[in-house]
């Protein structure tokens, strides 16, 4: 049996996350489109007859400003180096630029076998695939090269085939109805985070954090509550909205996807709290989870 780990690398909103949902054909990792949603080493599993792949998406590889990002980059560099393979991935629909030579650079340093995923193909002409594929070729010998579509593939098991051939020997690592390998408790406030990115603008949802603070299991229903965390007393009233439109909005959307991951009614209660530039601070951000955390 094939079994190793699969990091996927790359920039800031490449589609790391979407491709690891595909992969795995679960939602394992939050998605938005803002860039730095994944703030965490999140893996995900596949189990087939013949091979075990866990497939480990990092935070994007990215000009750091706060010592939140200083912290991811480095889990990012951290991961590529502790696996067997690499995934590159990059949106194909985006010319080559220096955040692209930067990830490229922290890649090659790993000395690993690398694939280039050269993601959202979909929105190209073949000829430009082609083209994009021919530059990324001079810039570095990469062992595969696939042209995919995370969001919109159906099948990829071409691709699932090729990197088990890549993996060693040896006996699956998880059991084979696993899917993930985070905690519960991280995996429910990252749904809530995810929420937040997708209903606030600007500034907000980057310097929002999510920790439970209680979860209780009586009969079929799980009770929930969970402190959403920001720097600044106008991000709060941002996040509550007009008489708590926006706090409700959150809640109702999140607590849908945690009653499809626990299998049961769920009853969530939100609150906002002021944490003072808490993205500076290491020791909040352990404690949050994020940048690292669970590899200290």
């Amino acid at each position: 049996m094939k079994c190793g780990f699969v990091a996927l690398a790359g920039r800031p909103n490449a589609g790391k996350s979407t491709l690891i949902n595909s992969l795995i054909a679960e939602k394992v990792a939050i998605v938005s489109e803002k860039p730095q949603t994944t703030r965490s080493e999140i893996r995900g599993i596949l189990t087939a007859e013949d091979c075990q792949i866990v497939f480990t998406d990092t935070p994007g590889l990215h000009k750091a400003k706060t010592r939140l990002e200083t912290r991811m980059n480095k889990e990012a560099a951290d991961v590529i180096r502790d696996v067997d393979l690499i995934y590159l991935v990059t949106d194909a629909s985006v010319p080559f630029g220096k955040g692209d030579q930067y990830v490229l650079d922290t890649v090659r340093s790993a000395g690993l076998p690398v694939f280039l995923i050269l993601n959202k193909a979909d929105l190209l002409e073949k000829e430009e695939i082609l083209k994009r594929l021919q530059e990324w070729s001079q810039r570095y010998e990469f062992a595969e090269y696939f042209p995919i579509s995370a969001k919109y593939g159906r099948s990829f098991s071409d691709l699932i085939k090729t990197t088990a051939s890549y993996l060693p020997e040896g006996n699956a690592m998880y059991p084979a109805e696993m899917t993930a390998d985070g905690s519960e408790n991280f995996r429910i406030a990252e749904i809530i985070r995810e929420k937040v990115l997708q209903c606030t603008e600007q500034e907000v949802p980057h310097a929002s954090a999510v920790v439970i603070e209680s979860k209780e299991f009586r009969k079929n229903a799980c009770y929930l509550q969970a402190k959403i965390l920001v720097e600044k007393d106008g991000q709060k009233a941002i996040m509550i909205g007009k008489q708590g439109a926006m706090l409700k909005r959150i809640g109702t959307l999140a607590r849908k996807d945690i009653e499809k991951l626990l299998g049961k009614k769920v009853f969530l209660e939100l609150f906002v709290r002021v944490e003072d530039d808490w993205r500076s601070k290491d020791a909040m951000i352990t404690e949050y989870g994020y940048g690292g955390a669970f590899r200290e």
